[in-house]
């Protein structure tokens, strides 16, 4: 019998995954429901590779492409996710397939007679796996950033953007009209964003090429910027960022 690992962290989306799994008359074991990259690497420590992993790209604690960055995994991965992304076609191959959610019976099949059929191939290029989950997060066909209004949500679009930064762990951006919550930290919003259009100039701030309006040199070999709509912010270009910065300015 196939034994499956499941990773996600949406309790409803995993128990869809375990219905159509059933329902399609796949017959499994399943080993573990995993919903944080850290438990996920524990796991993997502790136990043998599953024959097959369903693998969600954003869990409770970031994206699971860290995972790869501290285990080796050599077996199947079938990927899932919420978000839409270009680089979809580039992640069918090596019996590694991509599910957009909410996860349809064809597409499982699909993914399911790809994995039966390359079952004598079952080892992944790791590197290729971090490449397509790179791509993954490729963000020119992300146009909106959910933020806080009042009681409940808004979007604002990813062009109104000018800069974000981090402040006692909340991530504010600011558009030409106002100021955010957004719901994501800045390690997640800079993961969704286009580099050539946004760059993290330090740990804490996040800013936009269209929203720079100067840039003069600074003490210690940083840079300092003037922005668009700076309000009591000062925005730094870390000594390590600088040379890439200057590149990126340059592209």
């Amino acid at each position: 019998m196939i034994q499956v690992l499941i990773i996600e962290d949406e309790a409803r989306a995993a128990n869809q995954l375990q219905s159509l799994l059933s329902n399609c008359g796949f017959e499994y074991q399943l080993l573990d429901i995993i919903d944080t990259v850290e438990e996920s690497i524990n796991w993997f420590k502790a136990n043998s590779e599953p024959d097959l992993l369903f693998m969600d790209i954003q869990l409770a604690d970031g994206l699971s492409f860290e995972i790869f960055q501290n285990i080796s995994l050599q077996c199947p991965i079938i990927f899932t996710t919420a978000f839409d992304q270009y680089a979809i076609r580039a992640f069918k191959v090596n019996s590694v397939d991509y599910l957009l959610k909410p996860i349809q019976m064809p597409d499982l099949i699909h993914a399911l007679d790809k994995f039966k059929s390359a079952s004598t191939q079952t080892a992944i290029d790791i590197q290729l796996v971090q490449q397509m989950l790179m791509e993954m997060q490729a963000p020119k066909k992300r146009e909106g950033i959910l933020v806080k209004d009042g009681d409940g949500f808004t979007q604002i679009r990813i062009t109104d953007l000018l800069y974000a930064y981090s402040e006692e762990s909340i991530t504010f951006g600011i558009t030409v009209s106002k100021r955010v919550i957004i719901e994501e930290t800045l390690d997640e919003l800079q993961n969704t964003l286009a580099h050539s259009e946004f760059f993290r100039i330090n740990r804490g701030q996040l800013i936009s090429k269209k929203a720079i309006q100067k840039i003069d040199k600074y003490f210690n070999h940083r840079l300092k910027l003037t922005l668009l709509h700076p309000r009591e912010n000062e925005f730094i270009v870390s000594r390590p960022k600088t040379s890439e910065f200057k590149k990126w300015m340059n592209s």
